[in-house]
């Protein structure tokens, strides 16, 4: 089951239950169902911005995800109730910076997943950047919150 409904802060939250093949071998979540899950988050805050399906037909324009950073930070069963929590870190006239932070169950504790996105705003007729309408920039400004303590680190020398 998939729902999305918009917390106080203006900001949707995602929610979906791990599907039976979405399980790996060793009995977890497997990774590329993380990506997914944040994915549909993705598009949940596209939606609430009015960069929605009816935006991208209208005018061939989308946001493409460029650069992500997912950290994988506990197991997930099968069945799991997840809730995926969004921040706006940042947006100017064709670029977002945002934050995913998954968590099994309610939203507290640590979370399972984090994931960082950098996207641009595209035309998808020419493939460049574009910038975004004033009102989605608006309504995703309107949205910034502070980042996360592990937000803008790269992974870690072995």
């Amino acid at each position: 089951m998939t729902v999305t409904d918009n917390t106080t802060d203006g900001l949707p939250l995602f929610r979906q239950t791990v599907r039976d093949e979405w399980i790996d071998y060793n009995g977890h979540l497997s990774e590329a169902y993380y990506v997914l899950i944040f994915g549909f988050a993705t598009d949940a805050l596209m939606d609430a911005a009015g960069l929605d399906a009816a935006y991208r037909e209208r005018t061939g324009c989308s946001l493409y995800t460029v650069e992500a950073h997912v950290r994988y930070l506990r197991e997930v069963a099968r069945d799991s109730q997840l809730t995926v929590r969004t921040t706006v870190l940042g947006v100017d006239g064709k670029k977002l910076r945002l934050v995913h932070e998954m968590f099994a169950g309610k939203l507290s504790g640590e979370p399972v997943a984090t994931e960082e996105l950098f996207a641009l705003h595209i035309d998808q007729a020419t493939g460049r950047s574009a910038p975004m309408p004033r009102t989605a920039r608006e309504r995703l400004t309107g949205l910034i919150a502070p980042a996360p303590e592990w937000a803008g680190r790269g992974i870690r020398e072995v």
